[in-house]
């Protein structure tokens, strides 16, 4: 897990509601999750979340003929949401919310904090340093 995202991933929860956030590869791999999460469990949703990607990238047909961009799958549950939306190449950002959340709040955040994570994730050129033989 990468600590140095969680302080980001926290930033979630400000909105009223939210409870959870984890960051996860395409793979179902943990990268990252709020510090108030388990890992054993942000483990499982991590492998869960890269399923459920995977099976709503599929059913873009359904919508319209022709290939179509996947933007967020939204799952509702008696006791509240998970929002899953894609954080940039190869990983994806989960959160979990109660009932009464502000739909709009949350995934407003969680686009705004994407655009953070894409900085954080984003590893820089190496720069050509000249190798002498």
């Amino acid at each position: 897990m990468n600590d140095d995202l969680s302080w980001m991933l926290d930033s979630a929860l400000e909105i009223p509601g939210a409870l959870h956030a984890v960051l996860v590869s395409a793979d179902g791999l943990l990268m990252a999750r709020t510090r108030d999460f388990e890992k054993d469990n942000a483990d499982t949703v991590a492998a869960a979340m890269s399923g459920m990607q995977s099976l709503s990238r599929s059913l873009g047909f359904f919508v319209e003929a022709g290939r179509l961009q996947w933007r967020q799958t939204l799952v509702e549950f008696d006791g509240g949401w998970v929002f899953l939306i894609s954080a940039g190449e190869g990983a994806y950002l989960g959160v979990s919310a109660s009932p009464d959340v502000d739909m709009q709040d949350i995934t407003f955040r969680m686009q705004q904090l994407v655009g953070q994570l894409g900085k954080a994730l984003t590893t820089p050129p190496r720069e050509n340093l000249g190798v002498r033989s």
